[in-house]
């Protein structure tokens, strides 16, 4: 019933724009590129843009419109792959005529005139080709390429428990679409000298607790040293992951006002203490912003005390 309100929304409106969350990764990308040019394809005569800041390292995957405040008038707004809407990037969001939401991530942030969240769903980029599949919308080469980009971004590459019979399905599909994987991957997960030397620098530094959880501090000093931006310490993200021991790694990122925290887990669920922090996301992948070191302390006590309990 949620994807026909949806589709029955997208067929009413001439002026339809796509917003997607701040700091933004393959698949909150990949399902607002994907769900424009489905739309485009779909729609020809429909405006559809896509809107929010632009990531240097995601910028071969697509470009961001620039659109003026009156471009809202009357529009239909979509935001993807975003659970609350302090994360939605570009806050004109609010002025469009109606919102849509479609998400992956648990609904505790219930907004949207209509919204459509699936937690089985491997990503939002999922459920983008999903909604194409029972509706009849039609998927075009680029489409296929970012939903594609989307789901293996969200799976790690199909490694992570999320991926299901139906990621594998349709992710088969997908590349049946005219693209070149090889370019995709390559870009996806090259990275530049200076960060490979930041990635050796924590595999040297970072601090594993008696229960599993663990912790790596960078600091502004230490990324003006390496000549890294806040923005790529994403790339990072998974390089202590095959660590034995490690239940919990967790990533305290300085930034000019905030302390931006990135919390992966191979168990113990973290999304309920990323709310405590100002953050969220997922049971085993979430972020949070702090505002002290202080609080990263108590933060990492929380986390420590989650894996003490997921081994007991």
């Amino acid at each position: 019933m949620k994807m026909k309100q949806i589709i029955d929304t997208i067929k009413a409106y001439d002026t339809i724009i796509i917003h997607r969350h701040v700091r933004p990764d393959p698949d909150a990308l990949g399902s607002q590129g994907g769900l424009k040019e489905i739309i485009k394809e779909t729609y020809p005569d429909k405006k559809v843009y896509a809107v929010g800041e632009e990531d240097p390292a995601f910028t071969f995957l697509i470009r961001m419109d620039e659109i003026e405040d009156k471009v809202y008038e009357n529009a239909l707004v979509i935001v993807c792959d975003t659970a609350n809407t302090g994360r939605i990037s570009d806050n004109r969001y609010q002025l469009g005529e109606r919102l849509i939401k479609i998400d992956h991530h648990p609904n505790v942030d219930v907004y949207g005139d209509i919204y459509f969240i699936d937690t089985d769903a491997s990503s939002t980029s999922e459920i983008i080709y999903e909604l194409c599949k029972e509706s009849g919308l039609q998927v075009n080469d680029e489409a296929a390429r970012l939903l594609y980009a989307g789901i293996v971004g969200d799976t790690g590459r199909f490694l992570f428990p999320s991926s299901t019979n139906k990621t594998f399905l349709y992710a088969a599909e997908l590349v049946s679409y005219q693209f070149d994987r090889t370019a995709l991957y390559n870009n996806l997960y090259r990275i530049k000298d200076n960060v490979a030397r930041l990635k050796g620098y924590i595999l040297q530094s970072f601090k594993l607790n008696p229960n599993g959880s663990c912790s790596v501090r960078i600091t502004q000093e230490i990324l003006d040293e390496y000549g890294v931006a806040s923005l790529e310490t994403g790339q990072l993200v998974s390089v202590l992951g095959d660590i034995d021991g490690i239940l919990a790694p967790v990533f305290f990122i300085e930034e000019e006002d905030a302390i931006r925290v990135r919390l992966r887990s191979k168990g113990p669920v973290i999304n309920e203490i990323a709310e405590k922090y100002n953050g969220g996301g997922h049971p085993l992948a979430s972020g949070a912003t702090i505002y002290s070191w202080e609080e990263a302390d108590r933060l990492m006590g929380d986390i420590e005390e989650a894996c003490r309990k997921y081994r007991n």
